[in-house]
């Protein structure tokens, strides 16, 4: 296997320079190394993290949640709920300014909401019970329900993908399946597009217009102060670059680093190595359900007693047992939904040959298995390396397709056969904070069309999330998510490959991290 070690053939003092020259620090610079390529960048219609990430530096959203992930006014002053649960009144707080200049209204939040509804797995919840929406005024937005949905709030301010970006009216008018054009938000930072090198460097430069709250930092909620003029983005695919940029203080911050060179930074004594995000990533295994092979449940199913999460997890991020977690289930190992229903058919002991026997009767015919691998992005590049291998050797006849990480996620919006340009199945992550719950767990997503990228039509599950919702009490959504695990195991519309939990690394003049999330920039500062 090609991959982490490979890129440590070549000695640090012969690096190449980054296409940049970064100069000299500059105290009112933040110099950052994100994971990957920044190749679109609208929060709303993608559901990479990156493009996620992009979306809060420059977008503001409605509620933040806080280090309890439970949601507070953010651009919203305050709401009311009334009509038995049925009418939610939302005030904006005074002072909120787009970077273009103008103010923040409540036409611009209903226009943003809508088009967000289309996208977001909880936005479609909100569009299926929505009764109506309107602009008040300037100021108040009104939102009427078919019935009560307490989680509304937390739809409308959680930090995962999709996020609802408020945006100008003019530009959240934007059918919600094409990339807007303008990216004007009323975040801390506002992007320079004029400045913006896809492939090398993305510029924000912060928002002096900005009227954060006047409240302590609280992960998305509460006050978002900005110490720094300016943050840089530059893309460094190739990870012995970035590492020696961040020793040579050519950078400040480094996403992801790769798990082989942690001794080497963990060494350096103006280096710190930590856990940013506590809740880690869960790996996927994601399958295309409207073309062969794996439109068939049973060659689906086939796979399941090859699939080794020890191995994934080891290639992905290395051997140090802290840097992930296995066995893992459909929900993020650790958090309250996440259970054994079923869990030895991952857990259990492994066997090629058992595989190999159901594929045998599963009904394959040997059709091409089109795998899309990131090879910008090492941990998803090494599950895609082990899962293609994992799949030969039960007797899939696989294509390994290497592309870049923007190029795949434009490949898997292909709903078409393989040889117009389609693919059969890719591996990628998922935040912890989204698939620790039904609500925002996108891969158990079963509604056809609208779901996430593999389109899957699974009655039952979406059948068991609405059941989630309307769960009285904890006891009832754990049992609720046991009966989800153990459909999944039945239908598999995607395998568990284990929890990756990544550090970050950042120089020690770097104060004020935000832990629990995404790697924010308010409220951090240079010693």
């Amino acid at each position: 296997m090609t991959s982490r070690r490979a890129v440590l053939a070549a000695p640090l003092a012969g690096l190449a320079a980054p296409s940049v020259a970064f100069g000299q620090a500059q105290a009112r610079t933040l110099r950052f190394i994100p994971q990957s390529n920044l190749s679109n960048i609208d929060p709303v219609w993608s559901t990479a993290v990156i493009v996620r990430n992009h979306g809060l530096m420059i977008y503001d959203t409605l509620y933040g949640l806080g280090g309890d992930f439970q949601p507070k006014p953010q651009m919203a002053a305050g709401h009311e709920i009334t009509d038995g649960g049925l009418r939610w009144t939302i005030r904006l707080r005074p002072g909120l300014r787009f970077h273009d200049g103008e103010p923040v209204r409540a036409a611009d939040c209903v226009a943003s909401i809508a088009r967000w509804s289309k996208r977001d797995v909880l936005g479609q919840r909100l569009d299926g019970l929505l009764d109506g929406m309107r602009a008040v005024d300037d100021s108040t937005i009104e939102i009427r329900l078919k019935k009560p949905w307490a989680g509304l709030a937390w739809a409308l301010g959680k930090p995962s993908a999709n996020i609802c970006a408020i945006m100008p009216e003019r530009i959240a008018r934007t059918d919600p399946f094409q990339q807007v054009r303008e990216y004007i938000g009323s975040g801390p930072f506002r992007f320079r597009a004029d400045l913006f090198r896809p492939g090398d460097v993305a510029i924000y430069e912060r928002f002096d217009r900005y009227e954060t709250r006047q409240e302590p930092s609280d992960f998305l909620a509460g006050g978002k102060p900005v110490h720094f003029d300016r943050v840089e983005w530059r893309i460094m695919p190739d990870p012995s670059t970035a590492s020696a940029a961040l020793q040579n203080n050519e950078a400040d911050w480094w996403e992801t680093p790769l798990a082989d060179l942690l001794p080497l930074l963990r060494r350096h004594r103006d280096i710190v190595v930590d856990r940013i995000n506590s809740a880690g990533n869960l790996g996927v295994l994601r399958f295309n359900f409207l073309h062969p092979p794996f439109d068939n449940p049973a060659v689906r199913r086939a796979l399941l007693p090859a699939i080794n999460q020890r191995a994934f997890m080891d290639a992905a991020i290395g051997t140090d047992p802290s840097l992930s977690a296995v066995p893992a289930g459909v929900f993020t190992p650790g958090t309250p939904l996440a259970n054994d229903a079923g869990l030895e058919v991952l857990s259990g002991p492994r066997s090629i040959e058992a595989a190999q026997r159901a594929l045998r009767e599963s009904g394959y015919r040997n059709e091409r298995v089109v795998m899309l691998s990131a090879t910008d992005l090492p941990v998803l590049q090494n599950l895609a390396e082990v899962a293609a291998d994992t799949m030969r050797r039960v007797g899939f006849n696989v294509d390994l397709v290497a592309m870049d990480w923007g190029t795949h996620i434009q490949r898997r919006t292909n709903r078409g056969p393989v040889d117009q340009g389609g693919w059969s199945a890719f591996t990628t992550t998922w935040e912890g904070l989204d698939v620790s719950v039904p609500g925002s767990h996108q891969p158990i997503r079963g509604h056809g069309t609208g779901a996430w990228a593999g389109w899957p039509t699974i009655p039952r599950l979406e059948e068991l999330r609405e059941a989630w919702f309307e769960a009285p009490d904890l006891d009832a959504e754990k049992r609720i998510a046991r009966e989800i695990q153990t459909t999944v195991w039945q239908e598999v519309p995607f395998i568990p490959l284990g929890l990756v939990l990544p550090p970050q690394a950042y120089r020690r003049s770097i104060t004020g991290v935000v832990k629990g999330g995404p790697a924010l920039f308010w409220g951090v500062r240079r010693a």
